[in-house]
């Protein structure tokens, strides 16, 4: 189903807010595919049916047929036909029905040579890229095997008794921290939330402007720790302390250890944005509550699909009610040929990481050694110590 909301236009600011930050709403391919089933007349809107009685209603749409158009047999209503004379059919018609061939055809040749896949597998594909996500899929294998692959205790996220069933999907990676924050708010009631670090512009405004505000700490740095610590001696509490790991673009790491013995002495939860740093390169879950992460950017590799993601750490001590409030909160929105597409484009991402690793650090090299060098950033560089640890 596909809702829009209509609001009075003195709220237009608001609603752009929400727009813009959250993350929310529907994919190209998800909007193409209900443009195409309006025209087609598979999607009707529901003043056409009046009062919904007999009279009013409107014929039934066509029934969907698959294959080829001229391998089908019968007629389907509002398609062009071999039998209909040219002179007869308007150019739209002619346009719509070149559409539809084109569509057709692209659709063949993703199927065909292996570039996607049927639609029908996606609940197979979502399942791959939360094994993968949970560490347990390093492999490129067939999705008719995915379900083969049994989960191992001894993850590459180092934490026991996690698994794919911790891994939630999300359309993008602003909507999974938008919906961690929310979560949260459910979880553990309203309270001020610490953004830590500078963060990509969108957590900070979705924590300023979702919820009873937030402290921020734009340089992330042992002071700001410092006045963390004073905060809570005093007795203001928190909600929880979102961070990246590394950060974005300067790749300053915060000090998830000191975090983690704050958090834990003065009951907040830490969310980790792990986007950048990636879990090939850094396993920052057991100082976490949740992690979030954007699939758009290394993790698809490919620029052609978004998605995100939201990790729960089972060792946390909030963990028994987040996964309670995810249960009777999270909706699957993830659409289905987004999801086929990020299967497809995240099978190389062990393989595709290490180079990018290799490339990173050659490139980083050759900046420090040119006059340049003053420009170049790695995480080996500035707060390397938070790195390694």
């Amino acid at each position: 189903m596909v809702s829009a909301v209509i609001y009075p236009k003195k709220h237009a600011s608001i609603a752009k807010s929400f727009w813009q930050h959250s993350g929310e709403g529907i994919s190209s391919r998800r909007a193409e595919l209900c443009h195409r089933a309006f025209i087609d007349g598979f999607l009707v809107s529901r003043s056409d049916y009046g009062d919904g009685s007999e009279d009013t209603a409107p014929a039934s749409p066509p029934t969907s047929l698959k294959g080829p158009r001229r391998y089908r047999r019968g007629k389907v209503a509002n398609s062009l036909e071999d039998d209909v004379p040219l002179e007869t059919v308007s150019s739209a018609a002619l346009a719509q029905q070149r559409h539809r061939n084109i569509d057709e055809c692209a659709q063949f040749v993703e199927e065909r040579y292996g570039r996607n896949l049927d639609i029908s597998l996606a609940g197979k594909a979502k399942l791959a890229i939360r094994k993968r996500i949970a560490g347990g899929l390093t492999a490129d294998v067939d999705l008719n095997t995915t379900a083969e692959v049994v989960h191992s205790s001894m993850n590459i996220r180092q934490v026991p008794g996690f698994s794919e069933d911790d891994v939630y999907l999300y359309p993008s990676g602003m909507s999974s921290i938008f919906n961690t924050h929310r979560i949260m708010m459910a979880c553990r009631g309203r309270m001020k939330s610490i953004c830590f670090g500078f963060p990509y512009i969108d957590t900070l405004k979705i924590l300023e402007k979702w919820g009873p505000g937030c402290q921020f700490y734009g340089n992330g740095s042992a002071e700001d720790l410092d006045d963390i610590q004073r905060r809570c001696e005093k007795g203001e509490k928190f909600l929880a302390l979102f961070c990246e790991f590394p950060g974005n673009p300067l790749l300053k790491s915060p000090d998830l250890r000191r975090i983690r013995a704050l958090a834990d002495r003065f009951d907040f939860a830490i969310v980790v944005d792990e986007t950048i740093g990636n879990f090939l390169n850094i396993h920052v879950l057991p100082d976490a509550d949740v992690i979030v992460s954007s699939l758009t950017k290394v993790f698809s590799g490919d620029s052609n699909v978004m998605g995100g993601s939201l990790i729960l750490n089972p060792l946390c001590r909030y963990y028994g009610r987040l996964k309670k409030t995810m249960g009777a909160e999270y909706e699957d929105n993830y659409w289905a040929e987004d999801a086929l597409f990020m299967e497809r484009n995240s099978r190389d991402f062990v393989s595709r990481i290490a180079r990018i690793n290799k490339n990173a650090e050659a490139i980083c090299d050759c900046l420090q050694a040119s006059e340049s060098g003053e420009l170049a950033v790695h995480t080996r560089s500035g707060t390397a110590e938070c790195f390694d640890s």
